[in-house]
């Protein structure tokens, strides 16, 4: 079967040609056009990277790869050699460069998206997130001949202990007084911690959702949450979180699920910043360092101390392995049943039987 080829009113076969690059995510047109302003339109490094941001799946994943990659195309400039050119031993040290490197801090009082770098260098975990990216950049380069290998393939990669977190855990009376707090002070702050803690959803997946999306299904009201990997799962928004979240909506039908006073999406670095205010209110030790993180972090530790089965859990945390689950469960554990507090009992008596003794 032969197909028609396309003409113009004139008859003349059409020239009109489609750049396949418009049909790749915003995160990945953004940084190809990053790269080009240093490296020029002719060079092939753009479009190589800008080609690898647009085959990750998710949003997410795209903008943690942009971040990663800009750190290392950066550390790689200021050494004169061009990232496509790069060997093992800049990679080497590229990876030692990271464990004392400063991450960049968002400047307070600063213009919006202003950045400095005097933040703590990356946690274990961070280090090998860094690296792992630049590696699939360099697999996907060496797979179109752009390279000959990956010169961080045999770059050692940090240790890290699975059950280790740096999120801080909060008890259940830690949370209890975190959403007072939070009732206390707007319907909007209410919803968000109720959402954050009774769904056990990353803080992204909560902001990313629109009014409309809030769904009902077999007796359920539901909202779709986009998890890692861009695959959506409905999950159940309980009596609590959803008598929290009709109050703050007022009857809103449209736009963003969270608006700020403008109308404008609720973006993460705002819900970083209001949820410390909300824990200084309630008085939680660790309201200057606080995670929306540590409210997903309550949901499925509570879940598994109320008995939930681990694959219920599992599955509710949208986790794949459920070793990511029960590590949650073996920390808490661990901090709990640790040997510190039984060596601490047993000396803080015995301090106090010298204490009462008669002196000689």
């Amino acid at each position: 079967m032969t197909l028609p080829v396309p003409r113009s009113a004139a008859g003349a076969v059409s020239t009109a040609r489609h750049d396949p690059r418009d049909d790749w995510p915003a995160e990945a047109r953004a940084f190809r056009d990053e790269l080009a302003e240093v490296y020029g339109v002719g060079d092939p490094l753009p479009d190589l990277a800008g080609a690898w941001v647009a085959r990750q799946r998710s949003a997410n994943t795209r903008k943690a790869y942009v971040r990663r990659f800009r750190g290392w195309e950066a550390y790689a400039r200021s050494a004169g050699v061009h990232p496509l050119q790069a060997k093992l031993p800049l990679a080497d040290a590229y990876s030692r460069h990271l464990e004392t490197s400063p991450t960049l801090v968002r400047v307070k009082g600063g213009r919006r998206g202003e950045t400095a770098p005097v933040g703590k260098p990356l946690s274990p975990s961070g280090r090998a997130q860094a690296l792992s990216a630049a590696g699939s950049f360099y697999t996907y380069a060496a797979r179109l001949g752009a390279v000959a290998s990956d010169p961080f393939a045999a770059v050692a990669r940090p240790d890290i202990d699975p059950d280790h977190s740096s999120t801080q855990g909060l008890t259940p009376d830690e949370t209890a007084r975190l959403l007072e707090a939070a009732r206390e002070h707007a319907p909007r702050s209410y919803a968000l911690v109720a959402l954050l803690y009774l769904l056990g959803p990353r803080v992204d997946e909560v902001l990313a959702l629109d009014v409309e999306q809030l769904g009902y299904d077999r007796g359920h009201r539901t909202l779709p949450l986009r998890r890692k990997g861009g695959r959506v799962q409905a999950v159940p928004v309980p009596p609590l979180a959803l008598d929290a979240l009709l109050t703050y909506l007022d009857g809103r039908a449209k736009g963003p699920l969270f608006v700020t006073s403008s109308g404008r999406r609720w973006s993460e670095p705002e819900v970083w910043k209001h949820l410390r205010v909300l824990a200084r209110r309630a008085g939680l030790p660790q309201a200057d360092s606080i995670k929306p993180h540590a409210l997903r972090h309550g949901f499925i530790t509570d879940a598994l101390d109320n008995g939930v089965p681990l694959h219920e859990v599992q599955d509710a945390a949208g986790h794949r392995d459920p070793r990511t689950t029960q590590r949650y469960n073996r920390r808490r554990g661990r901090l709990d049943g640790h040997p510190a507090y039984k060596v601490a009992a047993a000396m803080a008596e015995r301090l106090a039987d010298r204490a009462e003794a008669p002196r000689s």
